[in-house]
């Protein structure tokens, strides 16, 4: 009885301890200046993903005849295109598109990613050995050729792009899991757990996976601007959605013929995407400094 009444007040400290981990965490980000901006321009590009109405007024597949390859100016931020479009208004609504394939991607990487790491890393044996020869064939395969050879045989859209995509990042999430896995599996809480009586189940369910999810919600927003980049260079390819869908990388598609005379046509979209990846890498790494 003794030992009950000492060992009770754990848990509780334990919560406690973690929780003033996470507010020291969260002032230290807050100091970050370009951490705070990237955090803000993620935020608003995924706002204008679902209500790109509240940034623009203007019809993005409403042709305009006297404004053709018009310069940003303060009608139109990005200028038109060669229909006389606004290309900021065709931005903002071609990002949903993107946003959405992406999101698709990486729930088919973190859910496929995560089972794969957690069965091999906890189980071990044979049944390591043989799931990470096949993920060692798919890392050996450049990841957006890959993608290529998937959306090939699935046909055109941002539907086969998304799942080509994801499928092409699960290796990464596969081997983050296993190593994470792995590692925390030897910890003595673990072992302690299962000294306790613990079962298997519950010692993944409460130990394993909750002190394994740090670096792999990490390289889950540094492969979110991998999975970006990847579809926009399908897209771009012109393995996207069909026009006069805004997909970004068929945007930026669209202006390469003109870059001498109208180089904002693909200039800008790919400055937008540009910056977007750039903010999720950011955000990435100054995650990876925490939980180092």
């Amino acid at each position: 009885m003794a030992d009950l009444v000492t060992e009770a007040p754990l848990p509780a400290e334990e919560a406690g301890g973690r929780r003033a981990n996470l507010i020291a965490n969260l002032v230290q980000l807050a100091r970050k200046p370009v951490f705070l901006l990237s955090v803000l321009y993620v935020l608003f590009v995924v706002v204008s993903a679902f209500w790109p109405r509240l940034f623009t007024s203007q019809d993005p597949y409403e042709t305009n005849p006297a404004a053709v390859a018009q310069a940003p100016s303060a009608a139109h931020l990005f200028g038109t295109d060669i229909y006389g479009r606004d290309l900021w208004s065709r931005v903002l609504h071609g990002s949903p598109l993107t946003i959405k394939a992406t999101l698709i991607a990486l729930a088919i990487a973190l859910v496929a990613g995560l089972g794969l790491g957690i069965v091999s890393g906890f189980f071990g044996g044979l049944v390591d050995a043989v799931l990470m020869r096949g993920i060692d064939v798919l890392l050996a395969i450049p990841g957006l050729l890959l993608a290529l050879s998937i959306v090939t045989a699935l046909g055109y859209g941002t539907v086969p792009v998304a799942v080509a995509v994801g499928v092409a990042i699960v290796p990464g999430f596969a081997r983050t899991t296993r190593a994470e896995v792995l590692r925390v599996k030897t910890l003595p809480y673990v072992e302690a757990a299962r000294a306790g009586g613990a079962s298997w189940t519950r010692v993944l369910l409460r130990h394993i996976l909750p002190n394994s999810w740090g670096p792999v919600a990490v390289l889950a927003v540094l492969d979110a601007g991998v999975a970006i980049i990847a579809i926009a260079s399908l897209s771009f390819l012109g393995f996207g959605a069909a026009p006069p869908e805004a997909e970004w990388g068929t945007l930026i598609a669209d202006g390469r013929n003109y870059l001498v005379t109208s180089w904002w046509l693909s200039l800008l979209p790919g400055l937008f995407v540009a910056l977007l990846v750039l903010g999720l890498n950011h955000i990435s790494k100054t995650l990876q400094e925490l939980t180092r």
